[in-house]
Parts: C-alpha cells; structure tokens; sequence
C-alpha cells in the first residue's frame, strides 16, 4: 500500500475495522468529502466574495470549494504520478482550507488580531483544529470530540507548517491542540514537511494561480494583449516580487514572465466566443500541466520511485516556482490591489471585530449548541476567547454578515 504501515493508517481514537473494500485513506476521504466544514467552503471568499462578480456582470468567481476541489484533482494526479496513496494526497486537498474563516485572508487577519489573548489566528492551525475537534464524528471516552479521527498520515500529510507559532506566523498547531500533533508527528523528524504535505502545497499554488488568473481573464480585469506589453509586465513583476518572490531579481522576472507569454499555449486574445472560451480553458490545462510535470520530472530524477512520507521533498525548479508566482501577481496586480478590493476588505474587518464582540456579549447563548459546553467549562477569558473565536471562523461570508445584522439589530 505505497509503503504505508501500521502506524501510518493508526487513528487518534482506535476504531473497529471499516468496509474492508475502501482504504484507511479512502475513509479520511469520504469522512472529509462529506464534513459540513468543506460544504461551507461553498460560501467562503476565494478573491472575491461568493456570488460577486470580478467585473464581467455575469461570470462567477470561485469560491473555497470550488479551489478545494480543483487543488484536491490536481494533487491526486501529482500524487499517484510520484508512487504516493492518491486518496491520502486528495484527502490533504480537500482540507487544507477548511479552517479559513469568513472573507478568506482578510478574516483571517481581524481574527488574528481579536485572538491575541488566547494565542493568535492562523488558518492552517484552524483546519488541524477542525479534523480533530471541531467537526464532530468520533469522540473520546470522556465524550469530548476527536473531529472527523482521520489516519496519523492523512493528518500530517495536512499540516504544511509542523510547528507552533513561535517560529513564524505561518504555523499549524495552537498550544491547546499540542497532544493530538504531537501524536500525529511521533517519530517524525522535527520541522519536517511530509511528503504528500509538500505535494498538497504545490498543488494548492497551481490550483490557485491558475485558476485566478483564469477568473481574472473572465472578468476583463486582465487582458491577455495587456500582458503582452512590456511595461504593462514590468508592473506584475514588480506586485510579484513585493507578494511572493522577494528572492527574485526583476530582471529575472521580467525575462521569465516575457518566455512564458510567448508560449504557443497562449491565446492571442479573448472575445468569450465559444473559440475564445476554449482556448482560455486550453490555457489553464496547459498551465497545470506544465507545472505539474515540471516538479513530477524534477523529483524522479532526484529520488527515483524510492522517496517516503520523510525521506524526500518535492523537487519544484526554481523556474516553475517563479512562473507560478508572476501569475498570482496577475491576480493582485489587476484585483487585489483595487481601491474598491481595500474598501471592501475593511468594511469586512470591521464587521469580524463587531461580530465577534456581540457574539462574546451574549454568550454562551450566541454560540452554536456544540460549542456552548466548552464556553462553559473554559478556565479562563483566553479559552472563552478561543470559543468565541471558533464560532466566528466557523461562518461563512454570508452567515457572517446574517449573524451581525441578527445580533446588532441593523
């Protein structure tokens, strides 16, 4: 079974044998596949809100979901591709996001700040906090809940960040889910990234950006003869390497992103003909694959068909990286960095903080029934905080707003 053992398929709560035809990986699939944390996903920020428009009037942006379910194909395919269980790999997909709170990073920065008392907000931490505690299906013979019990694998294979926040502010543990990641990591190397966790990484990146660049051609914000000029370029890689590659030379940049916009894989232009619509979705295929089998080939050939869940890394060339990242600043050159995007995101800000200080007013009866005996038994305002604050994380960007004008009264 890929060279998975017992240890590997263990659960934190032991449990009888399932279907004997499905896998301890294809369990931890299903059991996220049907978690109303992921269905909530359906309704939570990608770049912009569920159901807004990016500009077009009718085309649609993707949501959490519709990311996680992309990302979930993409590593699959990557997984299998490098003799890993595929079930596992699709199993870290599909919930590397589910502890993303309402309004996507903008939410998960006003949590941050409101949880400062009790240690702090990193959605990653929250989607360990949700497999194993917040979203119910097994509990522990003292009746409080283990989450969804997945594998010890399928776990870690989720936790991109296997530390605590003390060594940066990306991170997947807080302090009072430490038992639970310390049995998920036993005999694990110490900061060492999995794997399959690696390959989720990667493929949550493709996905990503991808897919956004994708639903900003949709919209008209980007046009793809605009990223044929080169001034208009010089300006992306300049967001690029001020987001996500401060490693990078401009110069490189700017060499790099004028090769990959001469690619024949690019359509010359987009008129949402039923030919324009092909060629942009031949664009976005191109583009995965061409990622994919960039870190597929560099891997092989570095470890062959030998690597395990700690004994290898994603081998991705520094090109495909760079590329990946000049197309996620496509994305915030033409959406995120919007006057309009900043005024929205601080009127969601607002509303976190007034939400979350509502919610604390009237507690326990503001919580939802599952998250009212834990507000009662908390030893202290900082584990009040943490309830209060797991409430809110738990909404989605619609429910969010419903529950403030609920509560506020407006």
């Amino acid at each position: 079974m890929h060279g998975y053992d017992e240890r590997d398929q263990a659960r934190w709560v032991p449990e009888p044998p399932g279907n004997p035809r499905r896998s301890p990986f294809g369990r931890d699939r299903a059991r996220v596949l049907h978690s109303a944390g992921l269905r909530r996903l359906a309704a939570k920020t990608q770049v912009v809100g569920p159901g807004e428009t990016l500009g077009s009037g009718h085309h649609v942006a993707r949501t959490r979901l519709t990311h996680s379910l992309e990302c979930a194909q993409i590593g699959r395919e990557m997984g299998e591709a490098l003799g890993r269980d595929p079930d596992l790999v699709e199993t870290a997909c599909l919930a590397h996001d589910l502890g993303h709170p309402p309004f996507g990073h903008n939410g998960e920065a006003a949590l941050n700040e409101l949880a400062a008392g009790c240690g702090g907000f990193e959605g990653n931490a929250q989607s360990l906090r949700l497999l194993t505690r917040l979203e119910v299906k097994v509990l522990t013979e003292d009746g409080r809940s283990a989450g969804l019990n997945l594998t010890r694998a399928s776990l870690d294979a989720a936790v991109k960040y296997p530390w605590t926040r003390e060594r940066g502010p990306k991170y997947c543990v807080y302090a009072d889910d430490l038992p639970v990641f310390e049995w998920i990591r036993e005999d694990a190397p110490a900061g060492r990234v999995s794997f399959e966790a690696q390959i989720m990484d990667w493929a949550d990146d493709v996905a990503y950006s991808v897919h956004d660049l994708e639903d900003a051609l949709h919209s008209g914000r980007a046009e793809l003869e605009a990223l044929r000029d080169p001034a208009e370029r010089r300006e992306i890689c300049a967001v690029t390497r001020d987001w996500y590659a401060p490693d990078a030379d401009p110069g490189e940049l700017e060499e790099l992103f004028g090769r990959l916009v001469a690619q024949p894989l690019w359509p010359r232009h987009f008129d949402r003909s039923l030919a324009g619509l092909a060629a942009i979705k031949g664009l976005t295929s191109a583009l995965i694959g061409r990622f994919c089998r960039s870190a597929e080939f560099a891997t092989r050939e570095a470890y062959g068909t030998a690597a395990g869940r700690h004994s290898a890394d994603l081998i991705v060339p520094r090109a495909a990286r760079l590329e990946c990242a000049l197309l996620k600043g496509v994305t915030a050159h033409y959406v995120m960095t919007r006057d309009d995007h900043h005024a929205n995101q601080a009127r969601q800000r607002e509303l976190i903080h007034d939400l979350a200080h509502l919610i604390m007013l009237g507690a326990p009866g503001t919580l939802e029934p599952a998250l009212r005996s834990a507000f009662i038994r908390a030893a202290g305002d900082a584990e009040r905080l943490r309830v209060v604050v797991d409430q809110v994380a738990s909404l989605t960007d619609t429910s969010a707003v419903a529950l403030h004008r609920e509560l506020s009264g407006r």
